[in-house]
């Protein structure tokens, strides 16, 4: 999945420091006068829009909420409604920075911001209880090899025109050590996400005289140089479009108010963040692409993060969502030991839905990790019917758990980035299914040691796609470690290798320190390269390592 930093809060659980939670806090102060603990009196927390009034159980404010309830109670009620009061007050004065241009679409975020504000502030308890997750249908997960088969190429045409191809491209290549869009980033035969993506999807337009048109979802911090770009694919067969998804204001963690002071964000980049993939539904319908596609006769959406270069468009999938009348269909794939932490598929309300690591309870990660119990998990790729989500964002219907990813600045000041994950809304649909199809399809580029295997000889490139080789063994791919000290960013990364080695036979390596390698290296079974603090390894041109410990001090050296 594109990647989500942070934990999901429990369907409304408070966070760790919102000052929501009824402590009382010796030494409160009122118009600068102490107050001291005591069971009558609500303690005054910062930035929670009560401009100082005590609330008690017999007091005017405190009435409002009923005789019944205790201080503590009311105080949790109180200060959720004034931190929603407060917000909607600062939300104004930002909406009144915006200029006219943007007016509509900065209203229309901060309506949606709102929404989720409201549901961080006021759900409570856990989104999922553990006790109550039943066992799969057994038709709930299909296998990929027991699709249909489509092959007639009039069929397929057929297909392809009501197919639209949606890819997440918000996320920028600051964690590789790259600036700009991370679909730019070149990742085989100097061809990029981006490059890879068009190809692709032009050859199947091509091939079978199509109309698939490629959606990219951008982000404030991709758009501009993303739509430069773009220019450069005019002459080829696809059409290309593009949305932004929505700008939402970072909150201070301790008052929970935004922390920007205008809309322009060249004003303070840093106080504002895209909010997850889970808001593709709302900003694919404010675009209007959504009604204008379905005007089209386009019926169904492939989604997927651009990073995942196994993510092309599979004909029988598609047979599957168009014949078979499937809502929304997540690809699973099988978990091995690396995937522990991935998101899989339960039963739950009798609702297939997405159960993420951080909603399941401590004395149960064991059990969530466990292979046998949960055997497959998301890849985040998706495929949906259009008519299906213009109903659930028209209706309101769609329902996704918050994840509250904490951040520090620049400037030290910690804030909270509230988000949510596209595939979280599939207890929404009906007639949803999850399809276990082959690892290939999950070939994510998150760091360099996944750049390494997919620039190397376990892959070739078939008109955008990446192929395994055949001469490879087994279906799996290697395991590969590297040290970020030296390999984390790209060019530092490049500069390693004369050449990249030859992996075909490779099972795992462990790269650490200050290591080189030279041309026509080749990689065998499992090799642990480790240089030490102040040493340096220079693997020579030709070495064959198989099976092998490398550590120590090696140097290579001109004549």
């Amino acid at each position: 999945m594109a990647e989500q930093q942070g934990k999901p809060l429990m369907e409304g659980t408070p966070p760790p420091t919102a000052p929501q939670r009824g402590d009382v806090v010796p030494g409160s102060v009122v118009k600068g006068e102490p107050v001291p603990p005591s069971p009558h009196t609500t303690p005054i927390l910062p930035g929670m829009g009560n401009k100082g009034t005590q609330v008690t159980p017999t007091s005017p404010r405190g009435r409002l909420f009923g005789h019944q309830r205790t201080p503590s109670m009311e105080f949790k009620e109180l200060t959720k409604k004034d931190a929603q009061i407060s917000l909607a007050q600062e939300m104004e004065k930002l909406a009144r920075t915006s200029n006219m241009a943007e007016k509509e679409m900065m209203e229309k975020n901060f309506e949606g911001f709102q929404r989720l504000f409201s549901k961080f502030i006021n759900e409570t308890g856990p989104s999922v209880h553990w006790d109550k997750i039943e066992r799969l249908p057994k038709d709930a997960i299909k296998n990929y090899n027991d699709l249909p088969s489509i092959s007639d190429k009039a069929q397929v045409k057929e297909l392809l025109n009501q197919l639209v191809v949606i890819k997440l491209n918000g996320g920028l290549g600051t964690s590789m050590g790259c600036s700009g869009p991370k679909s730019v980033i070149p990742v085989r035969n100097d061809l990029t996400f981006l490059d890879l993506t068009v190809q692709q999807i032009e050859y199947l337009n091509k091939t079978y005289d199509a109309d698939v048109p490629l959606v990219l979802m951008n982000s404030f911090n991709t758009d501009e140089e993303t739509m430069k770009i773009i220019r450069k694919y005019s002459g080829f067969k696809v059409t290309i479009r593009t949305f932004n998804q929505s700008r939402f204001p970072r909150i201070n963690k301790e008052s929970l108010m935004p922390i920007a002071k205008s809309c322009r964000p060249e004003d303070d980049m840093e106080a504002w963040y895209p909010p997850g993939h889970g808001d593709f539904y709302q900003s694919f319908s404010n675009s209007g692409l959504l009604d204008e596609f379905i005007q089209m006769g386009k019926k169904v959406c492939f989604i997927s993060n651009i990073d995942n270069l196994g993510a092309t468009v599979d004909l029988n999938i598609l047979g599957q969502c168009v014949t078979e009348g499937n809502d929304f269909i997540m690809e699973v794939t099988e978990k091995t030991r690396a995937d522990v932490k991935g998101g899989t598929l339960i039963n739950y309300g009798g609702k297939l839905r997405l159960l993420e690591v951080a909603q399941v309870p401590k004395e149960h990660e064991e059990d969530f990790k466990s292979v046998k119990k949960f055997n497959v998990f998301n890849t985040n790729n998706l495929w949906m019917k259009l008519e299906t989500v213009q109903q659930n964002v028209q209706e309101g219907t769609l329902d996704m758990e918050i994840i509250v990813n904490p951040k520090s600045l620049d400037n030290g000041l910690n804030v909270y980035q509230l988000e949510t994950a596209v595939g979280a809304a599939m207890k929404c649909f009906d007639n949803a299914v999850g399809i276990n199809v082959p690892r290939a399809r999950f070939l994510p580029v998150k760091k360099t040691s996944d750049l390494l295997l997919v620039m190397s000889n376990l892959y070739s490139l078939d008109h955008g796609s990446l192929i395994m080789s055949p001469k490879r063994m087994f279906p799996s791919t290697p395991l590969v470690k590297l040290g970020d000290n030296h390999f984390k960013k790209v060019n530092a990364f490049l500069g390693r290798f004369g050449s990249i080695p030859d992996m075909l036979e490779l099972d795992h390596i462990t790269v650490s320190g200050d290591v080189t390698f030279g041309r026509g290296v080749s990689l065998r079974g499992t090799v642990i390269i480790i240089a030490n603090h102040g040493d340096r390894i220079d693997i020579p041109a030709g070495a064959i390592l198989e099976n092998k410990i490398v550590s120590g001090n090696l140097r290579i050296l001109d004549h």
